[in-house]
C-alpha cells in the first residue's frame, strides 16, 4: 500500500488520532502546568498509549519517558510537580533569553528577535482557517504549543469536511497541514525537539519533545512532505 493509499483508506482514523495528539501536545506545551490537571492526565492513564503515530521510536520512547515520570509523581507529586514549575519556567517563560525557545521567529536570527516576518505569517495562516490569538499583538503567534494546536484544528476540519461529504473543504484542510509543515513546523521543530531532550530537565518535557518529533515525522510521512531546510 502505498502512503497516498493509506492515507485514504484510513483517514478518518488518522485524521482523529491527530485531533487528539496534536492537540494534547499543544496544551501542555502551550499552558503552564496546573497539579490538577497533570493529575487527571495520570489518572487517565494518558500516556500509555498514543492515538497517532503510536508505532514511531520516537513516540514510544517519549510515552516511556513520560510513564517513568508519572511514577515518580505518584510517589512524590509535590516535590514533583515543583521540579516541573522550576523547569517550564526555564524553557517557557524567558522570553528570546530562554535556553529553548518555543517561538518559531527566535530560531532565523543571530539576534533571536520574536514577532517577525515568520510571525506574521504564521498569523495569516491562523487567520486564514478561521482563528485568531486571544491575546493577539501581545504575544508571538508562533509558539510550538499554538502550533500544535494549529494542526489539530485543520485535522478538525478534515473531520467536518468528512463527516459532510465535502471533499473539496478536506482537500484545503490536508493541504493546509502539507504547507504549513512545509513552511513552518518541519522547518524549526526538529531542532527544537532535539535542543529540548538534551537541556529540559524534566522527564515530562524530553518525554513531550520526543512525541513532538515524532508525531511530526510521521504527519511528514503520510503528507509526502519532505522537510524544507535545516537550521
Amino acid at each position: 500500500m502505498t502512503l497516498n493509499e493509506q492515507w485514504r483508506e484510513n483517514r478518518d482514523e488518522m485524521l482523529a488520532g491527530e485531533f487528539l495528539l496534536f492537540g494534547m501536545l499543544g496544551k501542555l506545551l502551550y499552558n503552564q502546568p496546573a497539579q490538577d490537571e497533570i493529575a487527571v492526565l495520570i489518572e487517565d492513564e494518558i500516556f500509555t498509549d498514543a492515538p497517532f503515530a503510536s508505532e514511531n521510536p520516537d513516540v514510544v520512547a517519549g510515552l516511556a519517558m513520560l510513564q517513568q515520570w508519572a511514577a515518580s509523581y505518584a510517589e512524590d507529586a509535590g516535590a514533583v510537580f515543583s521540579d516541573l514549575q522550576v523547569d517550564w519556567t526555564r524553557l517557557f517563560a524567558g522570553g528570546g533569553l530562554a535556553p529553548i525557545a518555543p517561538w518559531e521567529s527566535v530560531y532565523y536570527t543571530e539576534e533571536r528577535v520574536l514577532f517577525s516576518e515568520s510571525t506574521l505569517d504564521v498569523r495569516a495562516w491562523y487567520r486564514r482557517f478561521g482563528l485568531e490569538l486571544a491575546n493577539l499583538h501581545h504575544e508571538p503567534d508562533d509558539h510550538i504549543g499554538l502550533e500544535m494546536l494549529f494542526i489539530a484544528h485543520l485535522a478538525r476540519l478534515g473531520l467536518a469536511a468528512l463527516e459532510e461529504g465535502d471533499e473539496e473543504a478536506l482537500e484545503r484542510a490536508v493541504q493546509g497541514q502539507r504547507d504549513f509543515c512545509r513552511q513552518h513546523l518541519l522547518v524549526w521543530a526538529p531542532t527544537w525537539s532535539e535542543q529540548m531532550v538534551i537541556l529540559a530537565q524534566t522527564d515530562f518535557y524530553r518525554g513531550l519533545a520526543l512525541i513532538v518529533r515524532g508525531a511530526l515525522t510521521e504527519l511528514a510521512r503520510l503528507l509526502d512532505v519532505e522537510k524544507a531546510r535545516s537550521l
